[in-house]
This record gives structure tokens, C-alpha cells and sequence, in this order.
């Protein structure tokens, strides 16, 4: 819920919700905390200023972020399959629904990335597809359709977390491979911020997938849209498709299409 402020709001009580919002989101601009809270962008670095002596943030180019330790922790991959499971199958559907046989793509690591990789290998029709991934579970996936799919991991260092594999050596294939399409998950779809994650080693992978890929495609359930996590993956420009769910608010998803950006709520 967007936090509102007059003018007349005591500075004491600003700066905590302030807080608050910094917290909840990870990392907030100037100038939307001025458009929030109805304060000149002077005042807002006042009150950061204050706020990164007295509390667990810290002042960055253009905003403030939560500290190390404070960010919010990243759920395993187990954790976050058993959430939204319904809108994420019927992202993985229509994610689906955009491959063609002969197809070469890369599906990233993570649950909703995941569905699409279900999603994909139910379309009996589909034959000679290859696919990379960096995704262990996507691999596990998909291991029933070979030969009529190739499967190619990435390789790299092994991510207990998402069972993702990330640097060294998970870019260098990347870099080597030009595909139709990439479908890439993420922690936060933003208007200003882009398409953002909550770790630095998957981000970075991400990005590579991002300039591998003819097309983008980035999978995201509706409590997604609006957010900004710690690192940017792609700007909103690099992205031709978004598919969301029905959680995601018209508010959020008329402006991303206003941008040109091909946006579906599937389900």
C-alpha cells in the first residue's frame, strides 16, 4: 500500500514511515519518496541523512537502500513454489504458448520460470527445441521430453538456494549463444528500476541471458509488479513480453504497456 504524507506531517513521524517504506521495498528514489510524502527532494535527503545515522539504511546515488543484514531474506526455491502456484501455471501456460517448434531458448532459474519449463514440455506438439538453463530444476524438468528437446546446462558454481548455477564459467555459454527466446524470472518489475533481483550472482547470469536472446520475455507474478530489489538485470526497454497474473494491479500494468512493452495477465 503506497504511504501518503502532508506537508504538516511531523518530521519524527515522516522519517518512520519513510523507514518503513525502505524497508519493505529495499531500495526507494528521492524522488519518489518527495512524490509520497508531498516534500521538496531537499527535504527527503534531510530526512535520509538523519535516518542513515539512526537507523540500518543507507544513502546511495538517487535514493537509500536497506543494509546488508537487513534486506529481506531470499527464499529458497522450495519456499517459494508452494506460493501463488495457480496464477504462476497459468504464466507458465501462456509462456508456453509463445514457443515454436524449432525453437532455441534459455528459461531461468526459479519457480515461475519453472512452470514455464512444465508449461513447455506438456505442448506435444512442439519438437526440436533446445533449451539452456541454468536451472536445476528446469533441467529435471525437462529431462523426460529429450530427445525431442536438447537440454543444455550451463555449468558453474552451484547456488543451494534456487539449485541455480552461477559464476565462474556460467556466463561463458551465454556469451557463445544466440537464441530466440529468453524467459527470465525475477524479484521486482519496476516502471523506473527495471527488472530487478535480490542476489548479485543470478543477476549477473541474468543479464547475459537478457543480450543472448532475440526476444525477452520476463515471467513475473503480480506481487512483483512495483517492487525493486537489490540489483537491476534489464531495463524495461530490453524486455518485449511480460507476463503477469491476475494478482497484478491495472494500476501497475497500463503504464509498463504504455511503455510498449507487449504485457499479458495471464489466467
Amino acid at each position: 500500500m503506497e504511504h501518503t504524507a502532508s506537508k504538516e506531517l511531523p518530521g519524527a513521524v515522516r522519517r518512520r514511515r519513510m523507514l518503513s517504506l525502505i524497508r519493505e521495498r529495499e531500495f526507494m528514489r528521492v524522488s519518489d519518496l518527495s512524490r509520497i510524502f508531498g516534500i521538496s527532494e531537499v527535504t527527503v535527503r534531510s530526512d535520509l541523512d538523519h535516518l542513515a545515522f539512526t537507523s540500518p539504511i543507507q544513502r546511495v546515488h538517487g535514493g537509500a537502500i536497506v543494509l546488508d543484514g537487513q534486506v529481506k531474506a531470499e527464499r529458497s526455491f522450495e519456499q517459494s513454489e508452494v506460493t501463488a502456484v495457480d496464477e504462476k501455471a497459468a504464466i507458465g501456460v501462456a509462456a508456453a504458448a509463445l514457443v515454436s517448434s524449432g525453437d532455441s531458448l534459455i528459461i531461468d532459474v526459479g519457480s515461475t520460470t519453472t512452470a514455464v519449463a512444465r508449461a513447455v514440455a506438456r505442448r506435444r506438439d512442439l519438437e526440436d527445441i533446445v533449451i539452456f538453463t541454468n536451472g536445476l530444476t528446469i533441467a529435471m524438468e525437462l529431462e523426460s521430453e529429450i530427445p525431442r528437446f536438447t537440454v543444455i546446462l550451463t555449468g558453474g558454481t552451484l547456488r543451494r538456494q534456487q539449485h541455480s548455477l552461477v559464476d565462474p564459467f556460467a556466463k561463458l555459454i551465454l556469451e557463445q549463444v544466440h537464441v530466440t527466446a529468453a524467459f527470465i524470472g525475477c524479484n521486482g518489475v519496476h516502471l523506473d528500476e527495471g527488472i530487478t533481483n535480490i542476489n548479485l550472482p543470478e543477476a549477473a547470469v541474468k543479464s547475459s541471458m537478457v543480450k543472448a536472446a532475440e526476444r525477452v520475455v520476463v515471467v513475473a507474478e503480480g506481487s512483483k509488479l512495483g517492487r525493486i530489489s537489490m540489483v537491476r538485470c534489464a531495463e524495461l526497454s530490453d524486455v518485449d513480453v511480460l507476463i503477469t497474473g491476475r494478482s497484478a494491479p491495472s494500476e501497475l500494468v497500463d503504464p509498463i504497456r504504455d511503455l510498449g512493452v507487449k504485457t499479458t495477465v495471464a489466467g
